[in-house]
């Protein structure tokens, strides 16, 4: 193998063979050397959390025993990333490399940027290809959408013809946890990672479980079967984007053709969830087009109406607000590293609005939590959720209805707050009312940490006070050109219309379900 032959392939979020544009493209070009590099400072960000190494670390193991199996090694290296590449340089003097584009956050953008700089001066050539819809550069959300079915439905990549790779470095270890010291994070119930679970994942819902998936993915208690659970998948790339929304469409097609039964409740099941791996793109795409979205109010007329609470932020983190519901959400997501949109959209909520609590701390908080963290749609939807994006209403979630209408026998709640075990049903989503709390419950579950119903209408009235400004309207119009979605066009009567509404000032609690909520529930 001559000098310069080597094609370097970096895989990030990209954890397959198998429709896999980069590797296949490479693959034409010369012998190809995978690589992954584990960088230990991006572990130590606040964002970043074990179960999240945990599941990648199951996916580089099995793509590494795929990669033998095809007589390639795939090299890990832990480091920082130029130092790794500068390394590899020195032995195999590649001039090629190549990856898809990452959305990330700040850490790894500024990372990219830095790998360019050190490409450019060396003479190297960096090959960035997508692997979603999402469109780098200047993008049109006028076209957007057209754009992102196209790649949608182009046909997927084959499996490259990988040469033998004669390279003797060595393949190098992949750490623990424990090895990049990230703190111990005990999430029992964690999903396994590797694409052999991404597929038994994906048939299972898409012949199995998904038959209800439209009907029950808004209850944690329904959605841990019916919804999808590939999210981790596809946020580390086990699986693609592509060929998810391809397997799904095939099946919905042999339903319509008759030949499942069901087929009514399975058909509106399938196309609920192929709208979601569209949202999945449109929101990735904000972050893309505007990475400040990460720390920074996307309306600037909510900058700096919220503070930090230390003793809000820990009672909420825990699970310790005092509204069962609330804290039996949080206690899953804690011990699972997973719960449903809904209910995801509602612990936001909950910080942004009845505790008053600035997005950002809770913000990373939940993206610790999650093994799915996405950041691109992490981070639109927790901006979303607090009311800082100024082009969606405030979603302001009543803890304590919708315990009621979503575990009304209190089971869920039993489950994963057993202190509340001898509560009678008539109680356990309001327990203090119960005339023996004192004596059962003084000392092991706590009284709600906020009047629930007095806040969130000061929350309401502050947010709709801000909303009512002729300058807010301006740049909402603004934000809605470049961000919105344009399935459904926003209209600036439409906006002065509901801005106007003095009536959403007297409401209680009313709940308003709008079209982008539980668009992310895969």
């Amino acid at each position: 193998m001559r000098d310069g032959d080597t094609q370097l392939v970096w895989f990030k979020r990209d954890l397959r063979i198998e429709d896999n544009t980069v590797l296949t493209q490479a693959a034409e070009k010369g012998p190809v050397l995978p690589l992954y590099i584990v960088e230990p400072e991006y572990w130590l960000g606040p964002d970043t959390s074990a179960r999240q190494w945990n599941f990648i670390r199951d996916c580089l193991i099995e793509l590494r025993t795929t990669f033998d199996q095809l007589g390639v090694p795939l090299i890990v290296r832990c480091g920082n990333a130029i130092e790794i590449l500068s390394q590899i340089l020195q032995s195999n003097k590649f001039r090629n490399l190549w990856s898809h584009e990452e959305t990330g956050n700040t850490w790894t953008f500024n990372r990219d940027k830095n790998v360019a700089g050190w490409c450019k001066i060396r003479g190297i050539e960096w090959t960035e290809l997508p692997q979603n819809g999402v469109i780098r550069g200047p993008s049109n959300r006028d076209k957007w959408a057209a754009e992102r079915k196209k790649f949608a439905s182009r046909k997927q990549c084959s499996l490259p013809n990988l040469n033998k790779n004669v390279s003797k470095l060595p393949l190098g270890s992949i750490p623990k946890s424990k090895d990049l010291k990230i703190e111990y994070d005990d999430c029992v119930f964690r999903q396994k990672g590797g694409r052999s679970e991404g597929l038994k994942t994906l048939e299972s819902f898409i012949f199995k479980r998904g038959l209800n998936y439209r009907v029950d993915m808004s209850s944690p208690i329904s959605a841990q079967k019916s919804c999808s659970r590939i999210s981790p998948h596809l946020a580390y790339g086990s699986l693609s984007i592509r060929e998810v929304s391809q397997a799904t469409q095939k099946q919905k097609n042999t339903i319509l053709e008759g030949k499942v039964e069901g087929s009514s409740s399975w058909g509106r099941s399938l196309s609920s969830f192929n709208s979601r791996l569209y949202w999945h793109c449109h929101f990735m795409q904000k972050l893309e087009d505007e990475v400040e979205l990460e720390w920074k109010n996307l309306h600037s007329a909510y900058d700096g109406i919220r503070g930090d609470n230390k003793h809000y932020f820990q009672s909420w983190s825990k699970g310790e607000t005092g509204w069962p519901f609330v804290d039996a959400c949080m206690r899953m997501l804690r011990a699972t590293g997973w719960i449903n949109f809904r209910m995801r959209a509602m612990l936001a909520s909950i910080a942004s609005y009845h505790l008053w609590m600035d997005w950002r701390k809770p913000g990373e908080q939940l993206a610790r939590l999650f093994t799915d963290y996405e950041p691109g749609i992490h981070w639109s939807q927790i901006q979303m959720q607090s009311g800082t994006t100024g082009i969606n209403l405030p979603r302001v979630y009543n803890p304590v209805k919708q315990g009621k209408e979503q575990d009304p026998a209190g089971f869920f709640v039993r489950h994963w707050l057993p202190e509340l075990a001898v509560v009678p049903d008539e109680y356990i989503h309001e327990p203090w009312d119960w005339g023996d709390a004192t004596q059962f419950l003084k000392d092991t579950y706590p009284r709600p940490i906020v009047d629930h119903l007095k806040v969130a209408r000061i929350a309401r009235e502050k947010v709709w006070a801000i909303r009512g400004s002729d300058s807010h309207k301006e740049i909402a119009l603004k934000i809605q050109d470049k961000h919105g979605s344009r399935k459904k066009r926003f209209k600036k009567s439409n906006y002065e219309r509901l801005s106007n509404n003095k009536k959403k000032l007297k409401q209680p609690a009313k709940e308003v379900q709008l079209a982008l909520f539980d668009k992310n529930g895969i």
